[in-house]
């Protein structure tokens, strides 16, 4: 006897349950701070602090025109490309570490040492080694997303069950088919946790990269709003940056739930 089909009304009610609970604190709590916002702004001058209403009206504005979206661009391309110079390096070091107590010994304390010194505070001699443009910028971010790439790879790699990795290798798997076919999809959600969190990093080091390094992006618009006194159109940008980060995030939560390992 065949089971009967669910109707749509069902999967809506469904889909309601999954992401009610989840999505509606949030709503509510944005709600709330935009109604106090709202009326802080009123009792302030508003080159001090803009209202909602005034500031959504700009930046639609900005978006109509596009500029702000052609520095949005550059910002995510400084910062995709730091990430992509951090996974290169930081992958195979996360491996070495949870494979090699040895490695894991002697590289952990450097480390260490190197989360006591702000990858911020580079900035001035990546600028003396490689002077100004995408290339210095996108080193800064890589800098800050390379250390939640590395312990969330060692740590999911140090984490897997030791149960079917020794079935594996009872089956005949090489050292790279484990690690194409086991390790590597087992490892996977860790791995993308890093890649998330260091994102969220690599756009904030682009900002600061572009005031420090020069750039075309966000934190340029920045530094134009600044000189202009521009409170609304640095909150605007401010917005767009914010958008930008949660965008990624959210994009890469997806791909976590999505795919199975």
């Amino acid at each position: 006897m065949s089971r009967p089909r669910r109707g749509s009304s069902a999967r809506i009610a469904d889909a309601a349950d999954l992401v009610g609970p989840s999505v509606l604190p949030p709503v509510v709590l944005g709600v709330a701070g935009l109604l106090l916002w709202e009326i802080a702004a009123g009792l302030t001058p508003s080159r001090v602090l803009p209202a909602p209403s005034t500031l959504m009206v700009r930046l639609v504005a900005e978006l109509r025109d596009g500029d702000i979206l052609t520095y949005a661009g550059a910002t995510l391309a400084e910062s995709l490309l730091g990430c992509l110079i951090a996974l290169v390096v930081a992958l195979p070091l996360g491996y070495l570490i949870a494979r090699s107590s040895a490695a894991s010994a002697a590289l952990g304390p450097y480390l260490a040492a190197t989360q006591a010194i702000p990858a911020v505070a580079l900035a001035p001699l990546i600028v003396l080694w490689f002077g100004y443009g995408l290339v210095p910028v996108a080193l800064l971010c890589a800098l800050l997303v390379f250390f939640p790439i590395v312990v969330n790879t060692a740590l999911g790699l140090s984490g897997l069950d030791e149960e079917v990795l020794g079935a594996a290798q009872l089956d005949g798997a090489g050292r790279w088919g484990m690690l194409l076919h086991i390790e590597g999809p087992l490892a996977m959600p860790s791995v993308l946790a890093g890649v998330r969190n260091g994102f969220v990093l690599s756009i904030t080091g682009a900002v600061v990269g572009e005031f420090v390094m020069g750039g075309q992006g966000l934190g340029l618009l920045l530094s134009i709003y600044r000189d202009r006194s521009d409170t609304t159109g640095m909150f605007a940008t401010l917005i767009v940056l914010a958008a930008c980060a949660v965008g990624f995030y959210l994009l890469v939560r997806a791909l976590e739930r999505r795919v199975r390992w």
